[in-house]
């Protein structure tokens, strides 16, 4: 669980097999155990997108009145088969080709935004056909060296400031999901239900959380996957002695506070489900002529900008945390990792599940101890058997999960240390970066205001010439991004 930032770590001597070659683990220190633990703890913080992204994509209408798929009534089973298979795949294709500790699935945030903003206004083919549209952009500003130029022209301590805000970000996810800290009557946010600790979901949580401290500091390893585990136990016994049930009603409703946030943890009636691959597949490129290239190319620009920094933020802060970097804050294998995030792109548009990206629950796995792409390869895999054992998916809450980001997000904090916060022209948007990303819920959000700060900052003092020509350019964009809203109103697109 280092957070240094030498490149790689020596692990004792031993047999060198196909794997070992191939992914390297003793140069990085870990092992197959370590990147097999390290995979199931990814998945398990992860796979409440299955569940999650039908309720998000499954139940809204497009311009002509039909359902993600192409039908006349919800079909949420197959969105959760496709948002499995796409995380499944591009997982495994993140290990094998960039041998990176990082897991992709679909994108939270863009799914809302192509749900709402952007299906209904033409059909959800054609939505899917601009998402396709906007990975294989992605992809050629990789093979050009443009977007790992980017990369390379931030200031290594704003990369630490990413890496900070993203464990902040991640701490805060946590908290919010497990029902620790929610939306308030008159704050924004208070303590569990009516500013009180209420209900066993609650206690699960802390008991994980706590459990998974403990295993930390006494380097029990294993910890975060035992925590897990643990806690998802405890939650099953729990449900079956006190019929809690969950939140919500079937509508969405909030109508028990005190029960399960997400997944109610009871154990299935069977095991293996028959998958349904229905909405795979339906893609159309006719937004261009349906709503006009200007607003298309809009809507792709505005999916475009957010993938290419919440990935940027995503790698750094997971090279930090698994000490991969080198002594400019760059990850090994920068221009793979790249690749297969922007190829994830285009394969969420053909999935029909939205944009996938690099998931920073990833950091969850490093904690546990991976350092290889073995560990993603393990998610991958895993996420492929879900389409087949979905009843299991639905065991693990969000209460036993979301511990495992408060700890990680605790580790990923302390790059914070290594910014020089008596330099006002680097703390003040390092400062930005680290704030804005769990306050805007928006790790583009947090970089946006990082560069333009520290761009205009530089411009203030007559150091302009010391801003990298690629951060004047990136900078400009990022205005141009939260310009964006008044643009697409006049457009009609929100």
């Amino acid at each position: 669980m280092a957070t240094t930032t030498s490149a790689y770590r020596r692990a004792p001597s031993g047999s060198r097999g196909p794997l070992e070659r191939w992914f390297r683990l003793r140069e990085r220190g870990s092992s197959v155990g370590t990147e097999l633990r390290g995979g199931a703890v990814t998945f398990l913080t992860m796979v409440y997108i299955v569940v999650l992204n039908p309720l998000i994509m499954g139940f809204t209408k497009d311009s002509t009145g039909h359902y993600l798929g192409g039908g006349t009534a919800p079909n949420p089973a197959a969105i959760a088969v496709a948002t499995a298979v796409v995380a499944g795949v591009m997982s495994i294709l993140m290990g094998a080709i960039a041998n990176y500790p990082l897991a992709l699935a679909t994108g939270l945030g863009l799914n809302a935004f192509v749900t709402y903003n952007v299906a209904t206004t033409m059909t959800w083919a054609d939505a899917m056909g601009l998402i396709v549209v906007e990975g294989l952009v992605m992809l050629v500003l990789v093979l050009s060296g443009f977007r790992p130029a980017v990369f390379a022209a931030v200031p290594l301590e704003l990369k630490k400031a990413i890496s900070a805000g993203i464990g902040l970000f991640i701490a805060f996810i946590g908290l919010y999901d497990s029902g620790f800290s929610r939306a308030g009557a008159g704050t924004p946010v208070q303590l569990g239900v009516d500013g009180m600790l209420r209900g066993w979901p609650t206690l699960v949580f802390i008991v994980g959380l706590l459990a998974i401290a403990a295993m930390l500091v006494r380097k029990i390893k294993g910890g975060i996957l035992f925590g897990i585990l643990g806690a998802t136990v405890l939650a099953v016994v729990i449900e079956a002695i006190g019929n809690i049930g969950g939140q919500t009603d079937a509508t969405g409703k909030v109508v028990n506070p005190s029960g399960w946030s997400l997944n109610v943890p009871k154990l299935p009636h069977s095991v293996v489900s028959k998958p349904d691959f229905g909405s795979m597949f339906h893609v159309s490129f006719g937004a261009f002529s349906d709503v006009g290239v200007l607003t298309s190319v809009v809507i792709i620009f505005t999916m475009l900008l957010s993938n290419f920094f919440d990935t940027m933020g995503t790698m750094t802060a997971i090279g930090a945390e698994a000490g991969l970097l080198d002594k400019d804050g760059t990850p090994p294998n920068t221009r793979a990792i790249l690749a297969v995030d922007s190829l994830a792109g285009s394969a969420g548009g053909l999935g029909g599940v939205s944009s996938a990206t690099a998931y920073i629950e990833s950091a969850s796995g490093v904690g546990e101890g991976a350092r290889t792409g073995l560990a993603p390869m393990v998610t991958g895999v895993l996420f492929l058997l879900v389409t087949f054992l979905s009843p299991l998916a639905r065991v693990v809450p969000y209460e036993a999960a979301t511990p495992a980001l408060v700890i990680v997000g605790f580790l990923m904090m302390q790059q914070a240390g290594d910014i020089n916060w008596k330099n006002l022209e680097i703390s003040i948007p390092a400062f930005l970066t680290i704030i804005m990303m769990p306050f805007t819920y928006s790790i583009s959000v947090g970089v946006g205001a990082g560069f333009v700060a520290f761009t205009v900052i530089k411009l203030v003092l007559g150091k302009g010439k010391q801003v990298h020509p690629l951060m004047w350019v990136v900078s400009i964009a990022f205005v141009a991004y939260f310009a964006l809203a008044p643009l697409e109103s006049w457009l009609g697109i929100s």
